[in-house]
């Protein structure tokens, strides 16, 4: 596993670190990179063309939601796997609307990570036990899907998401 390639996506540092550990240590993944924002995730996801996207939703400059639909045209064949803080239905539906093969809570990161970088590596889709008994309708091979207007994410510095 030590040869695919992760972009990490969160605009908290300490947050990003936890998860680069996690990869780390119990995934032995060692190619990791880290970005801050929307526009420079979408330039490394379509520079370096990353196997897996581990993507925060509340990331400033495009949100993660805008930027998962710009990295699947760019980088079509890198998975996405979102880990947010965001614990609504819409938005997790949203979320597999733009091509997401994943979905974790953060405060569900450190025990369902693990397991849900290695089912999306695997090809499979998953979908953090918070959400057990929903059903997400995903495009997983769409270049372009549609996010309903109504969701719309924005980005507050106060609060780190």
């Amino acid at each position: 596993m030590s040869a695919i390639r992760v972009l990490v996506v969160d605009d908290f540092e300490s947050f990003r670190r936890v998860i680069c550990s996690i990869l780390q240590n119990k995934l032995e993944l060692q190619t990791i990179l880290e970005a801050s924002d929307g526009v420079e995730a979408i330039e490394l996801a379509q520079t370096l063309l990353p196997d897996l996207i581990l993507l925060d939703i509340g990331i400033p400059e495009v949100n993660g939601i805008e930027a998962a639909r710009r990295m699947r045209e760019l980088a079509p064949h890198s998975k996405i796997l979102f880990v947010s803080q965001e614990a609504s239905v819409d938005v997790v539906q949203a979320a597999f609307s733009v091509g997401a093969a994943g979905y974790v809570v953060k405060m569900d990161a450190g025990s369902e990570l693990p397991t849900a970088v290695n089912a999306v590596l695997r090809g499979d889709r998953f979908v953090g036990s918070r959400f057990a008994g929903h059903s997400f309708i995903g495009v997983s091979d769409a270049r372009t899907p549609e996010v309903p207007e109504a969701i719309s994410f924005s980005h507050n510095d106060n609060s780190k998401t």
